[in-house]
């Protein structure tokens, strides 16, 4: 039979491995949703964690496909010929994921916890100076998540039955950088910059509800857990194209007249996915305890996502982010053990389905994790995680969308690369 201890050293060394490995998966997942901290047999508890994540994303083969002027009257953005340019580049940066939650158990049958995570983000940075920059010099997005979580447990059988909700509220922002005119070797060279960026930002509102079973003799639980949609319906920015330099005609009969791009406002709508997540774990033995959990995420719902002003004119156009995600899916499972009382260990397998699919580089990953946890008393316990990976090969080139193509700006291919991650966090109970 499971003992307390064993609960609090396996299953917190084995939360902290999920956390670690759901740090890079596809899409825009950064660390997700995690109510963990809610099944905490303690009245009170308190827990703090940060995840760094080291992807090594390297793009070659790279060839700009788009190869025409851009021409803002004419309405084509093609960037200029930038295959002088390398044709490989480092495309992914390192970021933190951190997290910090607050646990009350009210009465028996009523836990309650509230936490603040950063679920969604991305991060890539090839800079200007590759082939490719007319598609992308630098994108960044970054949350905040506000959450409550509540459950109610009532005996059945040899274990609990318990019922979960709760709400939370999601801030989303980000931007885009791209070569929208490459200005070497004409006389607006170091006059214009000829890049133009795209920033947006909202918020919105999310729930989440979901049951679970427990048998704490065993160390046993299983729990099923839908997050909701949150729907950014007044996604809003701004495009700026300052840097952009053009000639129009002279209406005097004169030379050109040297014309600017403007910076102007634009809106859009969008949905941060919705996901389904079963976990499952169980004592095996003295000592020992089997883990593992199956989560979806609607990622398909983010394809191509337009953002346009008020007025659309040719010097005002329309943008989007193409993204073209399918629905994710990320699968783990492992062992862990308990060594003695303050000491225990765990591995774990994860695979991540990649959400590209012909356009972009989010393939399929493969992690190995390990964890160790410590707990000096009942009442502090520190937690050490780490796992290595493969981000698998691929290509990225055009693809049709309903009736469009996306991606026949720029071509590319990209190896097996590496991705490591590290997470520590500290719990207090009391």
């Amino acid at each position: 039979m499971a003992q307390n201890g064993m609960k609090q050293g396996i299953l917190a060394v084995v939360a902290g491995m999920l956390v670690v490995s759901a740090a890079h998966a596809g899409g825009l997942e950064r660390s997700g949703y995690n109510i963990d901290l809610l099944f905490d047999p303690s009245d009170y508890a308190a827990e703090a964690t940060a995840t760094y994540v080291n992807p090594q994303r390297e793009l070659k083969n790279v060839r700009d496909t788009d190869t025409a002027n851009t021409d803002v009257l004419g309405g084509t953005f093609g960037g200029g010929n930038l295959n002088g340019r390398p044709n490989a580049a480092d495309d992914t940066e390192s970021y933190w994921a951190p997290r910090i939650g607050v646990k009350a158990a009210l009465g028996d049958s009523i836990d309650c916890m509230a936490d603040y995570s950063q679920p969604w983000g991305a991060h890539t940075n090839p800079g200007k100076n590759w082939a490719g920059a007319n598609n992308n010099i630098e994108t960044k997005v970054e949350s905040d998540n506000y959450a409550a979580t509540c459950s109610y447990k009532w005996e059945m059988g040899p274990g609990y039955l318990r019922v979960i909700g709760g709400g939370f509220y999601q801030e989303v922002g980000g931007f885009k950088e791209r070569l929208v005119q490459d200005y070497t070797g004409t006389p607006l060279n170091g006059i214009f910059s000829g890049v133009g960026r795209l920033e947006l930002e909202d918020s919105g509102w999310g729930w989440r509800t979901g049951v679970a079973y427990e048998i704490p003799e065993y160390a046993m639980r299983a729990s099923l857990v839908y997050n909701s949609a949150v729907d950014l319906d007044n996604l809003s920015g701004f495009i700026d194209l300052r840097q952009l330099g053009f000639f129009v005609p002279n209406p005097g009969g004169g030379p050109p007249i040297l014309a600017t791009g403007t910076k102007y406002d634009v809106s859009g709508a969008a949905s941060m996915p919705d996901s389904l997540e079963l976990k499952v774990q169980s004592g095996i033995a003295p000592g020992w305890l089997a883990f593992g959990s199956v989560k979806w995420t609607d990622w398909s719902q983010l394809q191509v996502v337009k953002f346009c002003p008020a007025t659309v004119t040719a010097a005002t156009p329309c943008t989007s982010l193409d993204l073209l995600y399918r629905d994710g899916w990320t699968i783990s499972g492992g062992i862990g053990h308990k060594f003695n009382d303050q000491w225990s260990g765990a591995v774990s397998l994860t695979w991540d389905r990649g959400t590209s699919h012909g356009y972009g580089s989010q393939t399929d990953t493969w992690l190995l994790g390990t964890g160790v946890s410590y707990t000096p008393n009942q009442n502090v316990e520190v937690r050490l995680a780490g796992s290595v990976g493969i981000l698998t090969s691929g290509s990225s080139g055009p693809v049709t969308f309903d009736g469009q193509v996306i991606g026949d700006d720029v071509t590319y291919d990209f190896d097996n690369d590496f991705v490591g991650a590290i997470s520590t966090s500290l719990k207090v109970r009391f």
